[in-house]
C-alpha cells in the first residue's frame, strides 16, 4: 500500500478544508477505469477521520462490484478492524432501487435499505456503506437513483461523505448524483498524456449540474505535485 498522507493533507488542503460542523460531500470518479479511484477515495476518507478528525462515512456507488468494504475488512492493521453491521440509512432512504422489488411473505416487499448495511472502521469516525449484492435474487438490479433524500439524510450524521463513483467508461452512476455532490474530483492517471477525456467527464458532471473542484493525478512520482495540479476551465 502506497502511504498517501502528504497527498491527501495537500488535497484536504486544496479542497477548502470543509469546516467542522457543516456536512459536507465530495465524489472522487475517473473517465476510465483503472485510474485508481477507489484508492484515492478510501486514504480521503481514511485522513478525514483519522488526521482531520471528521466523522466520515466512505459511499461505493459501484453496486456491480464493490470493493471498498472488502478492501477495508481485508487490511486491518492500515484500517482498524471492521464493527458490526448496523442500518446505513437514517430515514429508509437510499441512493439506489432494487428492481424488480422483492415481496415479503407479509405482504408488500422488502424495501430498498436493508440492502445497505453500515460498519465501523478502526472507531467511531470512520464508516462505510456496504451493499449486500449477495442478497440480490433472480432477475433483480439495483439502480443508482438521481435523488437528494438519502445524502441529505445521512448528512445530519456525518460530517463529511466520500463517495467513489465508478469510472465514466463503465456506469452513468456519477453523472446521476453529481448535483447532490458539494464538490466532484477528478482523478487521473498521472501517466496518462490524454486529457481529453477528463474534459468529457468535466462537462458531463457539468451539465448534470455537479460542481468541479479539479484533477487528482495520482501516482505522484511525475511532476509538478499530483493534488488538484489544474482547476479545470
Amino acid at each position: 500500500m502506497v502511504d498517501l498522507n502528504v497527498e491527501m493533507t495537500e488535497l484536504w488542503s486544496a479542497l477548502g478544508a470543509p469546516a467542522a460542523g457543516r456536512p459536507h460531500v465530495i465524489q472522487f470518479i475517473s473517465a476510465r477505469r483503472g485510474e485508481g479511484t477507489s484508492t484515492v477515495a478510501r486514504e480521503f476518507a481514511r485522513f478525514a477521520a483519522r488526521r482531520a478528525g471528521r466523522k466520515t462515512w466512505l459511499i461505493d456507488l459501484d453496486l456491480s462490484s464493490p470493493s471498498q468494504f472488502r478492501e477495508l475488512a481485508g487490511d486491518p492493521a492500515r484500517y482498524g478492524p471492521i464493527g458490526p453491521a448496523v442500518e446505513a440509512s437514517p430515514d429508509g432512504s437510499v441512493f439506489f432501487t432494487v428492481q424488480p422489488p422483492a415481496p415479503r411473505a407479509e405482504g408488500g416487499v422488502w424495501p430498498d435499505a436493508k440492502f445497505l448495511t453500515g460498519h465501523s472502521v478502526g472507531g467511531p469516525r470512520l464508516w462505510v456503506a456496504r451493499f449486500n449484492r449477495e442478497a440480490l435474487r433472480g432477475r433483480q438490479q439495483a439502480h443508482i437513483i438521481p435523488s437528494a433524500d438519502y445524502w441529505r439524510a445521512l448528512s445530519k450524521h456525518a460530517e463529511l461523505i466520500v463517495v467513489d463513483s465508478p469510472s465514466l467508461d463503465r456506469s452513468q452512476a456519477g453523472v446521476t448524483i453529481a448535483e447532490h455532490m458539494d464538490q466532484t474530483v477528478l482523478v487521473v492517471s498521472a501517466d496518462q498524456p490524454d486529457v481529453r477525456r477528463p474534459a468529457m467527464l468535466r462537462d458531463a458532471v457539468t451539465a448534470a449540474g455537479g460542481r468541479c473542484a479539479g484533477m487528482f493525478f495520482n501516482k505522484v512520482s511525475v511532476e509538478p505535485p499530483g493534488f488538484l495540479k489544474a482547476i479545470l476551465p
